[in-house]
């Protein structure tokens, strides 16, 4: 028999060692979670909760201590996530906690059929803005109230002044919306449809105003950083000022006495406020698109939600993150957003942001929805949605 052959045959042998250790494994796998089943119902029936992290810990602990020093770290992933499966099969065969989903159900069934074509909107910012485009992407005749930040924006929802707000979360090339993300951990609302606008940044003057003119350029800081390589390549210094948003940038720039000023807005606001478009599509990126969402202060989810969104305060040690980012694989849900934000007053302690590819009609969805509490410090749902595009 030559080299090769040998080599072959040696390796056929490993693979069906392998083989044969992974059946035992699998047996071993469905063993664990027929008792896991088998616990999971005795705590149904004297009325203790899934989850036992001091057990988990214990028992993590000693399977760490009788393991092979070099393959200590590998159990210390695997494990974890055993004990994950395990609770989900507890809360899948025992129901875990039904609150969520008895919330999640009375929306379902009290919200209309069709999203409303007409509704008391808040949007930031004046007219012209993006979302305003936004709003009426949304909504086919909303009546606007504008807000001067986006925190009246929340507040004018949470206090009944509108039925809905619109505010962007995040832009394709220059990232989240950071000061809406600290805004939505100290408000309590509901995300009901969410759409998305491209966005095509326009240099605005007052007619009679040349490019060689101006010498200071207004808009929203996003816009901005969106045409940092334009204002480069003029060659010359053009000093950039952030204001609350881009048509309140064209609003100033039309009302000011000084012809040596421009905005970055839209070209509607260039229409709206009789101003020169001095020059079109400035933005780095063509393929520049802002998400926006739609608040209520009521729970509704319309036909079709496919998108669901969450925030999470996980416990503050190694794994947390890990633990959850697996349940989700475990459920088979794609994690499509994942933003992070520090807590205010809470040193070193972060909110999490999830943003979920999961329709709310799926057994996954339920499940997932009944374990929150288990894996979580505390939780909060946002909603299930479905976006306009």
């Amino acid at each position: 028999m030559d080299q090769a052959a040998s080599s072959k045959t040696t390796l056929e042998e490993l693979r069906a060692r392998i083989d044969e250790a992974d059946r035992r494994i699998i047996e071993a796998i469905e063993d664990r979670m027929d008792v896991s089943a088998e616990i999971g119902q005795y705590k149904k029936e004297h009325g203790l909760p899934v989850l036992d992290s001091r057990r988990e810990r214990e028992k993590l602990a000693n399977i760490v201590m009788n393991s092979r020093e070099d393959l200590q770290s590998s159990y210390r992933v695997l494990y974890p996530l055993l004990f994950e499966l395990s609770r989900a099969h507890q809360n899948k065969l025992i129901g875990g906690d039904l609150s969520a989903r008895e919330e999640i159900e009375r929306a379902l069934a009290d919200t209309p059929r069709m999203f409303p074509k007409a509704a008391r909107v808040a949007c930031q910012g004046v007219e012209g803005a993006y979302s305003t485009i936004a709003c009426e992407k949304l909504f086919a005749s909303p009546s606007i109230m504008y807000m001067e930040n986006f925190e009246g924006v929340f507040n004018a929802v949470e206090k009944g002044l509108c039925e809905y707000g619109v505010l962007p979360i995040e832009n394709s090339t220059a990232g989240s919306v950071n000061k809406n993300y600290d805004l939505m951990i100290s408000h309590k609302f509901h995300i009901v449809r969410a759409t998305r606008i491209k966005v095509n940044h326009c240099l605005v003057a007052k007619p009679g105003t040349s490019l060689a003119d101006v010498k200071e350029v207004f808009s929203h800081e996003q816009a901005i950083n969106q045409c940092r390589k334009y204002f480069a390549a003029l060659g010359r210094d053009i000093k950039l000022t952030a204001v609350e948003n881009t048509a309140m940038a064209a609003e100033m720039v039309s009302a000011s006495d000084r012809n040596d000023i421009a905005a970055i807005s839209s070209y509607r606001c260039a229409e709206l406020y009789n101003l020169k478009c001095l020059e079109a599509g400035i933005q780095d990126n063509g393929n520049n698109h802002t998400r926006f969402i739609c608040i209520s202060r009521k729970l509704e989810i319309y036909p079709g939600a496919d998108r669901t969104s969450l925030m999470m305060i996980l416990p503050h040690r190694p794994g947390s993150l890990y633990k959850m980012l697996a349940r989700f694989y475990a459920l088979g849900i794609n994690l499509v957003k994942l933003e992070s934000r520090p807590i205010p007053e809470r040193d070193f302690e972060f909110m999490f942001y999830f943003d979920l590819d999961t329709s709310v009609y799926s057994d996954e969805f339920v499940q997932l929805m009944s374990e929150l509490g288990d894996c979580s410090e505390e939780y909060y749902y946002l909603g299930s949605y479905s976006e306009v595009v």
